[in-house]
């Protein structure tokens, strides 16, 4: 079974890949099940239909505000590719929720908003104080070993007080952004592994990212270290997805990673329905 767990479209900001096409695509992979998980990252982008009239805090990008995923059309939309697609392709409705500490009541209050539709959410770290990432502001004026432990601080205060996701995903995403390169998994082994046993403990799992290929890490994303530690520690949920953006990224690399991870001795992996884990045989 190929199943996609990490797939953006045209309903995230930094995507421009039509749903349609995604779905017909996945068939042509032979890709049997997908999950749309596209972006809401609060704190640093308003809802779609929540735009502020003096647009303050809001970033333009080609004359377009840059905003949360457009929920009135994102459902319906959803619910159609999975007619259109069945029986062929298993079509879940998903998000990726860009928590922060300072931004869970809004997400609580998403969740709750659409209760009865949602299959899967991932629980990113993709800001911290609504500093971003990418741009490197959050790493700017920081030492690489202050940024790297208030990053994993953030994911593991997140993930005690948020109860409403699946898995976390792309655990160790700091490294690829990481001006001063990879810093070693051991800095950083005591608060993982608590991140690790608070995600087995509320009964979540954690993904496998395959764009790490594409981003040129030289591991698995989270690490192969990393994913021993959570095998060790009893962890047994686990999801993969290509984080696609556009064509060339659905489903990359997908078969590849359940052999590197069936060799760190797993032996299942899941889909969702309803929230619920599905364990399906590697």
């Amino acid at each position: 079974m190929l199943a996609d767990y990490h797939v953006h479209s045209e309903f995230s900001d930094d995507s421009s890949y039509p749903m349609d096409e995604v779905c017909a695509h996945a068939c042509e992979l032979g890709i049997t099940e997908l999950c749309f998980t596209d972006h809401v990252d609060y704190g640093v982008k308003p809802d779609f239909d929540n735009i502020p009239s003096d647009m303050k805090g809001v970033r333009i990008e080609n004359g377009i505000p840059v905003t949360n995923v457009d929920y009135k059309h994102y459902f319906p939309r959803i619910e159609q590719m999975r007619e259109q697609f069945a029986p062929n392709l298993v079509v879940r409705t998903g998000m990726e929720f860009g928590a922060q500490s300072h931004t869970l009541e809004q997400f609580n209050a998403l969740f709750e908003r659409y209760a009865s539709v949602w299959d899967f959410i991932i629980l990113s770290i993709h800001q911290v104080d609504d500093q971003e990432f990418w741009s490197g502001d959050f790493q700017k004026g920081r030492t690489q070993a202050e940024y790297n432990m208030a990053y994993y601080e953030e994911m593991l205060y997140v993930a005690e007080h948020f109860d409403n996701w699946s898995v976390l995903g792309h655990l160790d995403l700091i490294k690829r952004y990481d001006p001063a390169g990879i810093w070693p998994d051991s800095n950083t082994r005591d608060i993982v592994a608590e991140i690790l046993k608070c995600v087995i403990r509320k009964g979540k799992g954690i993904e496998v990212n395959t764009s790490s290929f594409r981003y040129g890490l030289p591991d698995l994303q989270p690490s192969t270290e990393i994913l021993r530690l959570y095998r060790d520690l009893g962890g047994r949920i686990l999801t993969f997805g290509s984080d696609s953006h556009k064509p060339k990224h659905l489903g990359a690399h997908i078969p590849e990673v359940h052999d590197r991870v069936r060799a760190l001795g797993y032996s299942q992996f899941c889909t969702f329905n309803h929230m619920e884990p599905m364990f399906c045989e590697l």
